[in-house]
């Protein structure tokens, strides 16, 4: 609908999309409908909470992987096709962001809120936790996720 009109922002977007989608097997997992949000609006197939969830984690998993990628030389100009309509990857530059991405959910961070090392797939799912026992009252607010 809207295609990136640069390779950065082509990286980006791709990078969210599979952000997006862990979030909402996080969500799910813990019982959560993905689609009924509270900052974004819901709308026919827009998973809302999946994206209320992602934001916390845009910086520290989205944006890294591709500056990681990007200054690793992972991402080359002849790696995107640019045309009028926008920019697109190819389909090995979107091998290697998976790769990069699957690389990064594997990097351990230690929680803010429990204190021990845990991988980001693992946080996504404890994060989710935490929001569903917000939300029933057992704590007083929603601990974000941070890592410094």
């Amino acid at each position: 609908r809207r295609p990136p009109r640069d390779p950065v922002n082509a990286m980006l977007s791709f990078a969210y999309t599979l952000l997006v989608k862990d979030c909402m097997l996080a969500l799910t997992a813990v019982g959560f409908d993905p689609y009924m949000g509270f900052f974004h609006r819901p709308r026919h197939g827009r998973p809302a909470l999946a994206l209320d969830l992602m934001e916390e984690f845009r910086p520290l998993v989205g944006d890294s992987v591709v500056l990681t990628a990007i200054n690793n030389g992972e991402a080359t100009a002849d790696d995107f096709l640019v045309t009028r309509a926008g920019c697109a990857m190819k389909p090995a530059m979107r091998t290697k962001l998976i790769t990069a991405y699957e690389r990064r959910l594997d990097n351990l961070v230690s929680h803010p809120v429990f204190e021990y090392r845990l991988s980001f797939r693992r946080t996504f799912e404890v994060q989710a936790r935490l929001l569903g026992r917000f939300l029933s009252g057992e704590t007083p607010e929603y601990p974000p996720f941070t890592t410094r």
